[in-house]
């Protein structure tokens, strides 16, 4: 996960060491939690505006990653990541591929 915090790093206003919490900010004011939870998964909250959606999409591309949205799509950066996902994720929930923080916005408002 050293490589997530680098990239969020320039963007985290305050965290908690204990817990591995960051709160992380854009420069329009935009706010979401980030808790590390393991050696490769981190759960966010409160995720909402265009800017503080870029940093997933940014996430999933430097970390060659996968978004699952809770009751919400599986986001995948290219269309052939689809058959890398467990077949679980593959049939049981949409998979969508959404490149930009606009698009991740609305492959989850859409689901």
């Amino acid at each position: 996960m050293s490589g997530a915090r680098g990239v969020l790093a320039p963007y985290v206003v305050a965290r908690d060491p204990a817990t591995d919490f960051l709160l992380v900010s854009t420069a329009e004011g935009e706010e979401a939690d980030v808790y590390f939870h393991s050696p490769t998964g981190s759960t966010s909250n409160r995720f909402g505006g265009d800017g503080i959606m870029d940093l997933p999409a940014v996430l999933l591309r430097r970390l060659n990653a996968v978004l699952v949205a809770p009751g919400g799509p599986t986001v995948i950066q290219r269309d052939e990541d689809r058959e890398l996902l467990p077949a679980s994720l593959r049939n049981e929930w949409p998979v969508v591929v959404a490149r930009t923080g606009a698009e991740i916005d609305q492959a989850i408002r859409s689901s």
